[in-house]
């Protein structure tokens, strides 16, 4: 890989590991399109030493798009180092952006490997093994991640935090469910265990459905000529505006007969 790309990713893996921002790559480093920003995001594992365990989709829906001025959904990696149990408690300490937001994820049962013809939604749902609901804490590096642009936040991991994955849903249960119209409600509870809050979300924030989305993820790293593996991760998104949380707070999102899921933050 060029130099450059292992130098930036080098430079957001120590501002990550730091909790410090940055107002832009320097411009030695930093990428000048897509292309240029994917490299770096290539080398981030490298630099880490940890291993890919999945990916997220960022900005599946047009507000989250418009918020960050991409034309676009982007991916990023997650990496082993990124993923907490469910329940456990987060620390909040070095991330600037301070949401949690509630996903639907899935994981892979089969490779979906890189190929000539796009994959079709029906041969990407028969690759998965199950569907579960999940929580990002997401984190930019960049002081201003709005107006950095998309070959930065590319290469910045798509804005990739922290995740914590639920237990697997009953195939019976979601298999044939209407994920675009699967509603979910999140509660944030204070430290001192009263509502803060309550927002609701739907599925079809995630690119119009789940399902879409996911085909997206596919299709897009085939055309990176990566693809999906078995075993993989694919979070595909927040299904509702991000909820804004502050130390001692506690969130659980319902997901209805898919289950609920709840996670703490601490300063």
């Amino acid at each position: 890989m060029p130099c450059s790309a292992h130098d930036a990713a080098y430079l957001l893996w120590t501002c990550r590991q730091s909790g410090t921002v940055i107002d832009a790559l320097p411009a030695a480093l930093r990428p000048g399109d897509a292309v240029a920003g994917h490299a770096i995001q290539a080398a981030l594992a490298e630099v880490a030493g940890r291993p890919v365990v999945g990916w997220k989709i960022a900005a599946t829906s047009a507000a989250g798009q418009a918020h960050i001025q991409v034309d676009g959904p982007l991916p990023g990696r997650i990496l082993s180092s990124f993923v907490y149990p469910i329940g456990a408690t987060l620390s909040l300490a070095g991330n600037h952006m301070r949401v949690v937001e509630p996903e639907f994820a899935f994981r892979m049962g089969s490779a979906l490997p890189p190929r000539a013809t796009p994959y079709a939604v029906d041969e990407v749902m028969a690759a998965v093994a199950s569907l579960h609901p999940a929580f990002e804490l997401p984190d930019s590096r960049f002081a201003d991640f709005a107006r950095a642009g998309k070959a930065q936040l590319i290469a910045d991991d798509a804005c990739c935090g922290r995740f914590a994955f639920g237990p697997a849903v009953a195939p019976s249960a979601w298999r044939t469910a209407d994920l675009a119209a699967h509603g979910v409600q999140a509660t944030v509870h204070g430290s001192d265990g009263s509502v803060r809050y309550t927002r609701r979300g739907e599925g079809r924030a995630l690119l119009g459905d789940p399902r879409t989305a996911l085909t997206w993820l596919a299709n897009e790293l085939c055309s990176l000529g990566i693809g999906l593996r078995a075993g993989d991760w694919a979070s595909c998104g927040t299904c509702m505006v991000p909820l804004e949380v502050q130390p001692g707070d506690r969130v659980v999102a319902d997901y209805g007969r898919f289950g609920a899921i709840e996670i703490g933050v601490s300063g």
